[in-house]
């Protein structure tokens, strides 16, 4: 039965998800909404891939820089909905794609970060947030940030240390 009423929690919209992820880019704004329909489609492969499409179901996420490096920003990622791909669909869309993302990135842009330890798409779910129906307790569960995506945020952190002290 618990099961039960977490999946009609996540119909209805009722967990609250958070997500941390590496953009490509540095985002000079603090946050954004993205408001696009998503259309998904499968390929004669098999693989599915989404598209933004104004035929496509609805999508929101909304972003919030948590932190700004050169060529990269850790944001927030907040979803309003939960579609296939939503959030790796959005950030490419606003031109600053996830970093190791494969499927909707930039080779460009994850080569450099390969060179500081980037082995994966750095997108984590960070927490989930719902109250239980029938007595209103909140429950919070957290996940902190794996240690391989930390290490990367160091070596970012360097780097961007070691630039700033060759250019003075």
């Amino acid at each position: 039965s618990a099961l039960r009423t977490l999946q009609e929690l996540q119909r209805a919209g009722k967990i609250e998800k958070r997500y941390l992820a590496l953009l490509a880019g540095r985002i000079r704004k603090g946050g954004w909404r993205a408001d696009l329909p998503l259309q998904k489609n499968t390929l004669h492969s098999g693989e599915r891939v989404v598209r933004v499409d104004p035929e496509g179901k609805p999508a929101v996420t909304h972003f919030t820089v948590l932190r700004r490096f050169t060529d990269a920003t850790l944001v927030e990622a907040v979803l309003e909905t939960g579609r296939t791909h939503q959030i790796r669909v959005h950030a490419a869309a606003n031109g600053t794609p996830i970093l190791g993302d494969a499927k909707y990135g930039s080779e460009a842009a994850d080569r450099a970060l390969r060179e500081l330890g980037l082995r994966r798409l750095f997108l984590h779910a960070a927490s989930l947030r719902f109250s239980w129906p029938e007595d209103h307790r909140n429950f919070a569960i957290e996940a902190p940030l794996p240690a391989e995506l930390q290490t990367v945020l160091a070596a970012l952190e360097t780097h961007e240390k070691n630039v700033r002290t060759d250019c003075v």
